[in-house]
């Protein structure tokens, strides 16, 4: 690689905004590296949460157009998402490309880089989410990446079992985790003045998306979540995050918008930014079907309750209660996550210091035409 290696990062949204902005500054601040910021997807799209300062910041912003809440209307986003970025980097002139995770618009990414011929460095690849297109889609974005930065030794083994040379393979954990402490440290009266609400002396944080493997949409387990909450004491501050993008997200929120109606003791936002963490912190339980609840609560000693089949395969601590999309069963599992002892419970996905493993990983990369060329490995199979 060049002397001092550009690293092009993408982020698509709210999910992965968390995990990119502290690697994002981290190159910026290395002289080995310079960091550019291409943001695409929902940003800057206020039905599901614009970053101001993402935005301010971005050296790209590629729109997605989403007219319509079904699948077409995301496969025509995604079209211009491709358009979009192969424009973007062709005049950024990155020498690689980071992108996170697994959705339907990382995938157009990852088809201009590869186009363009692109290194593509993939992080948080060989992961199992089984109830979501997003499935499919991590793994084709690892046959695609030349580098991949991987969160548990799990995903490790399985970008092996894909036939990934083990050189490309990093184990480095989950970057979001890097910024735990500063959030949880925030001071009440400015998480308040975030929020634009105040705290309760009991809080709870509901994020639910649209499950894309379910014909409803995951709405019958949506519906079973919000009559489980019907339990919860008015003392009790429910802090609720709309939907994603994912086809559904319509009817998720006519739902939610109907049954918010009168409940002074709900505050429902298109996306909580600078505020998710810290008021994560703040809350007795987690309760939903994001991967935050598994990913960055463990972190915080807090219990998350995970609902319905999104997250199932997902390697889970124990902190992580899993129940049916069923009311009874999500209450159940509510009463048994907050008065369960997680003292001493670990986070499988990491110790909170993986932006500089990652800064190593980039700084020490092979040249280009080495990058490049990948190589199928086979598994041998005793007796094949």
């Amino acid at each position: 690689m060049a002397e001092r290696v550009t690293i092009c990062v993408v982020s698509s949204g709210r999910a992965d905004y968390g995990l990119i902005r502290p690697i994002v500054d981290a190159l910026r601040a290395d002289p080995r590296t310079r960091g550019q910021l291409l943001l695409t997807g929902t940003h800057a799209d206020p039905r599901f949460g614009s970053d101001a300062d993402g935005l301010i910041e971005a050296d790209a912003l590629v729109p997605m157009p989403l007219e319509g809440d079904g699948a077409a209307a995301a496969a025509r986003g995604a079209a211009a998402v491709l358009t979009g970025v192969v424009e973007a980097l062709e005049r950024l002139q990155p020498d690689a490309v980071l992108i996170v995770g697994d959705r339907y618009e990382i995938l157009a990414v990852a088809q201009a880089t590869t186009l363009l011929r692109l290194p593509l460095i993939h992080l948080g690849g060989g992961d199992v989410t089984e109830g979501a297109i997003d499935e499919g889609i991590r793994h084709a974005v690892s046959k695609l990446a030349q580098v991949h930065l991987v969160t548990h030794a799990g995903a490790a083994r399985r970008l092996r079992q894909l036939g990934e040379e083990d050189w490309r393979i990093h184990t480095v954990g989950n970057p979001s985790l890097d910024s735990l402490t500063a959030a949880a440290s925030v001071p009440d009266a400015e998480l308040e003045r975030l929020l634009g609400s105040p705290l309760a002396a009991d809080n709870l944080l509901v994020c639910f998306h649209p499950v894309t493997l379910l014909e409803d949409g995951g709405l019958a387990e949506f519906e079973a979540l919000l009559a489980a909450l019907e339990a919860q004491p008015a003392s009790t501050r429910l802090w609720v995050t709309r939907p994603n993008a994912d086809p559904g997200h319509e009817a998720l929120n006519g739902r939610l918008d109907a049954w918010a109606k009168g409940r002074a003791n709900l505050s429902v936002h298109a996306a909580l930014g600078a505020a998710y963490l810290p008021l994560m912190a703040r809350c007795r339980v987690v309760v939903g079907n994001s991967s935050s609840g598994l990913t960055e609560a463990p972190s915080l000693g807090i219990p998350t309750v995970d609902v319905g089949v999104r997250q199932q395969g997902r390697l889970a601590g124990d902190t992580v209660f899993h129940c049916p999309g069923e009311a009874g069963a999500i209450r159940a599992a509510l009463e048994k996550a907050v008065s369960a002892d997680l003292s001493g419970a670990l986070n499988p996905y990491g110790d909170g210091k993986t932006v500089p493993r990652i800064l190593s990983v980039l700084t020490s990369l092979p040249e280009r035409e080495a990058l490049m060329h990948k190589r199928f490995i086979d598994i041998e199979v005793p007796g094949g």
